[in-house]
């Protein structure tokens, strides 16, 4: 392939010929250029010199383009537009050059964190987010990202560890399904739609006895393989979802989901958001762990009524 340098001594001609075929005057490139008129006429010269061509029609109205220069000032006018969104998306990138890694859960990516993304854009306006996304449960070690959410012991000696939420489970629904349907503790013959992650860590027969039994005919079974679907199609009116309370704290604040029974579980566990001591722990982290458990505080004081029930139980 031949390079741009063999067909154009001098690229600084191109740039040249777009700025006088776009302004319609060689005056007018020369202003732009910060240069003297017959310097842009001398580049323009021995652009056509080289190419064989003409490429404008001068006259005292000031410059057309002939048809070869049409075809070129296309081809350079996209060129330099492309190179100019480059150099634009290269100067935003070093604009912005804290880069904080999260490993989460799909689920709370979904339904917690990114409805607060124009929050934390606003707060945080020189951060680049990036996310480790787990479909299942929290398991396993956090690995190399800067802070992660995990159900883990304050005294893992491998991360710094701060408490975030209590793990806490609340059969939860949409308020038009309840309105439809009824709590789960209410009519005894009530026919409900249970939508059930594939990995529980909790029973539904916690929640509703022997009914949740997959033999029961008081209950409609919907099954998924990730949590933060389970949670949307209860939003959504298609039956009731069991909630942990890291997740669904925004919903309930506001109102997209309601508890539909009087019973709670709580496990005597915690989430946590860790950061491994193996990295260094910058001041943006601790500045996004503390913004993230404010916003949980403020969660919880407005679902403060929604926790307390006459049916807490523990497991």
């Amino acid at each position: 392939m031949t390079t741009l340098g063999k067909l154009i001594p001098s690229p600084r001609a191109l740039l040249v010929f777009e700025a006088a075929a776009r302004r319609g005057s060689c005056g007018a490139a020369a202003r732009e250029f910060n240069v003297t008129q017959p310097s842009v006429s001398r580049n323009i010269a021995q652009l056509e010199l080289e190419l064989g061509v003409r490429l404008f029609v001068r006259s005292p109205a000031g410059l057309t383009l002939t048809d070869e220069g049409q075809v070129l000032h296309r081809a350079v006018s996209e060129g330099f537009g492309r190179v100019g969104d480059a150099l634009r998306d290269i100067a935003a990138r070093n604009a912005r050059q804290d880069v904080v890694e999260l490993s989460l859960s799909t689920a709370f990516a979904t339904h917690w964190f990114i409805p607060r993304l124009q929050a934390f854009n606003r707060d945080f306006p020189s951060v680049d987010l990036r996310f480790q996304l787990l479909s299942g449960s929290l398991r396993g070690p956090a690995g190399d990202v800067d802070l992660a959410m995990r159900p883990m012991p304050e005294t893992d000696g491998e991360y710094h560890s701060w408490h975030f939420s209590p793990e806490l489970v609340i059969p939860v629904a949409s308020p038009a399904y309840l309105a439809s349907h009824g709590p789960l503790d209410g009519d005894a013959e009530a026919v409900h739609t249970l939508l059930h992650f594939h990995d529980p860590l909790i029973d539904w027969t916690l929640f509703w006895g022997e009914a949740a039994r997959r033999r029961s005919p008081r209950r409609s079974w919907v099954q998924f393989s990730d949590y933060a679907v389970v949670l949307q199609a209860a939003m959504n009116g298609e039956g009731i979802a069991l909630g942990w309370l890291s997740v669904v704290s925004r919903p309930l604040a506001e109102g997209a989901l309601v508890p539909a029974s009087r019973r709670r579980v709580a496990t005597g566990k915690a989430y946590h958001l860790v950061a491994p001591k193996a990295r260094p722990l910058r001041d943006v982290v601790q500045a996004i762990r503390t913004w993230m458990s404010d916003e949980m505080t403020a969660d919880l004081a407005r679902i403060g009524h929604l926790l307390a029930a006459p049916d807490l139980g523990e497991v």
